[in-house]
């Protein structure tokens, strides 16, 4: 398993275990303690995932220490202020049954959350997340923070896949020294990824899938990646991706993929701004 160093020596695997729409507690326990028996060390939640308390537990249950594991989870909007965060902390903490977080990322460029990254700040410097970042912040905001915070964010967590590759947002992140990570590699399934005839041609001069070349190609980029399958082996297949490498002329080809824009959220659309907000996360 290869990692990056974030700014601040904190090492982060560089594919890890998404748990989106895992919701029931039952499964998403049972399917995290199975990622972990896969290999996977790093596991992605969420406030607005509602499943913090059943990947807490199958961590806290795999009888591995404390340190060989790394856990991120998100603020969501709800709670975006300075008191809001504080509080939403505490709370994640709470449910996850730890002591501390290894990265804490603002959700949305949405409400208060300079106010929310002034809690961060205070919580990162008491020990209680050992880094923070933020998702979805497109270039003009991702600039904006960093430009006006004391500690900036270690990790952006964004769209990124072979449809959508946002080449402008990562040499802005390289400039900051923020550390990519892509929600969504497989577009959500999106262009028919799983067979798409140039990943599977590039696939076949390796013994790859598409998924897998898909994957592969996000972290020659220097991205983190966070796959999500409740199959035990997909979740094997997401890992296997180590033991080959993308030619220029590979990267070449998947470049010409690119469509510009996300055909899965638009954070410019007001009514998916307001869905957003009216998406309230239970205590």
């Amino acid at each position: 398993m290869q990692s990056r160093t974030l700014y601040n020596g904190i090492e982060l695997p560089m594919i890890g275990y998404g748990t989106f729409q895992i919701r029931d507690s039952v499964q998403c326990e049972q399917c995290v303690s199975e990622a972990l028996k896969t290999g996977y060390r790093l596991f992605d939640t969420a406030a607005s995932y509602e499943n913090e308390a059943a990947v807490g537990a199958a961590l806290r249950s795999s009888g591995l220490p404390r340190g060989a594991w790394f856990i991120t989870t998100k603020l969501w909007v709800q709670d975006a202020s300075y008191e809001g965060a504080r509080a939403a902390i505490e709370t994640s903490l709470r449910k996850l049954g730890l002591s501390y977080i290894d990265l804490y990322l603002i959700h949305q460029p949405m409400g208060d959350y300079i106010g929310a990254w002034r809690a961060m700040e205070e919580a990162y410097k008491a020990g209680m997340l050992k880094a923070i970042g933020v998702c979805n912040f497109y270039p003009n905001r991702l600039a904006d923070l960093c430009e006006t915070v004391e500690v900036k964010p270690a990790v952006n967590q964004v769209e990124l896949h072979p449809f959508f590759q946002q080449e402008n947002a990562l040499a802005l992140m390289k400039e900051y020294g923020v550390q990519p990570e892509a929600w969504g590699p497989f577009a959500e399934g999106n262009h028919g990824i799983f067979t798409h005839p140039v990943l599977t041609a590039i696939g076949q001069k390796y013994g790859k899938s598409a998924a897998q070349v898909a994957l592969r190609w996000n972290v020659q980029r220097g991205v983190a990646v966070i796959p999500k399958s409740v199959h035990k082996e997909r979740m094997e297949h997401n890992l296997a991706i180590w033991d080959f490498q993308l030619s220029d002329g590979d990267m070449a080809e998947i470049a010409k993929l690119d469509i510009g824009h996300s055909e899965i959220v638009d954070h410019g659309d007001p009514r998916f701004v307001q869905m957003l907000h009216q998406m309230k996360v239970h205590e």
